[in-house]
């Protein structure tokens, strides 16, 4: 396979993860992290994704002990990804046994040194409302420093996988919203008919119907709806009804 199909092959995987129904973030992240080091010519490399500072990290890494180093550098609040998503650090390629890097990333630089490896990049997540994460690049001694070509293809998959999953995160929150108004507008065309049958049955305004029937509901700590359903289906509670 050439590195075009691939690089094909990993664009329609990242777009795939989100087509249909609620977004699969995790599997998004998995695409992006393996494919990664084949296409750009790196070691390794992980995905660090927190669009909202109030949902926790979600982390992806191509082998186990990088995923738990990017994992645990999150808790650190250290590392090229936390720098390139927290203090947006324009993306350089540092090398990991140099004093700047072990000056600024106590933790991370030994433990990335001690998997084995010398050089350290993160792109950002850039998604149009913002920053969202890192894809973070390690290479080994023996690989080349990347040149500015093969780091504007990684910024690339980069902003195209920021971009989909915020679409698909938009998307499932239109549809959330979507099925809240309809159950919203379902409750309240049911509570209506509910109104109207009380109203009938025990000769009463349908005010007076409505107080009846949201009484009931919270001395009984149920839902207006559900009450209402009830008496519209014909099996609600003599005492409310009046049968």
């Amino acid at each position: 396979m050439t590195p075009e199909q691939r690089l094909a092959d990993v664009f329609v995987a990242l777009a795939g993860c989100t087509t249909d129904g609620p977004p699969d973030v995790a599997g998004t992240l998995e695409v992006l992290a393996h494919g990664s080091p084949s296409l750009l010519g790196v070691g390794a490399a992980a995905v660090v994704f927190a669009p909202d500072e109030y949902e926790a990290a979600q982390v992806a890494g191509s082998d186990p002990s990088v995923s738990r180093l990017e994992h645990d550098a999150v808790g650190w609040r250290e590392g090229p990804g936390n720098d390139c998503h927290r203090t947006r650090t324009p993306p350089t390629q540092a090398a990991l046994d140099g004093r700047p890097a072990r000056q600024r990333w106590p933790h991370y630089a030994p433990r990335a040194l001690g998997l084995g490896y010398a050089r350290v990049v993160a792109l950002p997540l850039r998604g149009h409302t913002g920053i969202s994460g890192a894809l973070v690049l390690l290479s080994h001694a023996r690989q080349s420093v990347l040149t500015p070509g093969t780091l504007t293809l990684g910024q690339s998959m980069a902003d195209f996988t920021a971009v989909t999953l915020e679409r698909a995160r938009e998307a499932d929150r239109s549809r959330t919203l979507a099925a809240q108004l309809e159950l919203a507008l379902s409750s309240r065309i049911v509570i209506e008919q509910a109104k109207g049958v009380l109203a009938a049955r025990l000769e009463m305004t349908v005010d007076d119907a409505f107080a009846l029937l949201r009484t009931h509901a919270r001395s009984r700590q149920r839902l207006v709806s559900v009450v209402a359903r009830e008496v519209v289906e014909g099996h609600a509670d003599p005492g409310l009804t009046g049968e």
